[in-house]
């Protein structure tokens, strides 16, 4: 525990805007397990991280990339637990496209499934593609924001020395939650719509 201790401080001791980390949470203890989530947490540059540990990835991580087969990867917003919402919802939308080959003759579900595929995908509207450029911006000013509050609400002697604040600053708070679930909600949508899933 110490050494791995003592390995992580060096690692945030030296500065670095990107940090590339394999398995992380190996042969930790718990303690230096939650001291590295910490770290991460407070750290401001990128990380690239690979793990099984599916509970300190959701702690973790704000965006997951997906290997999807045939050399393509995808990324989505939200932790491991979110993309296996996002995924399971998704061959339910896939679920009955094999059914029309099945009626059609040997030949035909080659040429056809290309086409039918092509065919799934929506033009956005100029409206629907200015917003899915806009709405990642405003999902990060917002988390940055919920960030700030979070850091006031977390000092010790806040609650004691400004209650009206403290009221007030829950209150956006919760504001800033509703309207973070409200922008992903609208972004899933948008980009569902434009995979032609929705």
């Amino acid at each position: 525990g110490e050494r791995n201790r003592l390995l992580l401080a060096r690692l945030f001791a030296k500065p670095a805007n990107c940090l590339v980390l394999d398995e992380p949470t190996n042969d930790l203890d718990i303690e230096t397990l939650e001291l590295l989530e910490e770290l991460l947490e407070e750290y401001t540059g990128t990380v690239f991280l690979v793990s099984h540990d599916r509970t300190f990835l959701d702690n973790v991580v704000t965006q997951v990339i997906v290997a999807e087969g045939q050399g393509q990867w995808r990324e989505y917003v939200g932790g491991y637990s979110d993309w296996e919402r996002v995924k399971a919802l998704e061959p339910k939308a896939a679920a009955p496209a094999p059914a029309a080959p099945k009626a059609a003759p040997a030949p035909a579900p080659a040429a056809e499934a290309p086409a039918a595929a092509t065919a799934k995908k929506v033009k956005l509207s100029y409206k629907e593609q200015r917003e899915l450029e806009e709405l990642p911006k405003l999902i990060a000013s917002l988390e940055d924001e919920q960030a700030l509050i979070t850091a006031q609400l977390n000092a010790p002697d806040f609650y004691k020395t400004n209650p009206a604040d403290a009221r007030r600053i829950n209150a956006r708070y919760s504001e800033i939650d509703e309207q973070l679930m409200e922008a992903l909600e609208r972004w899933e949508q948008i980009e569902a719509r434009a995979r032609g899933d929705a």
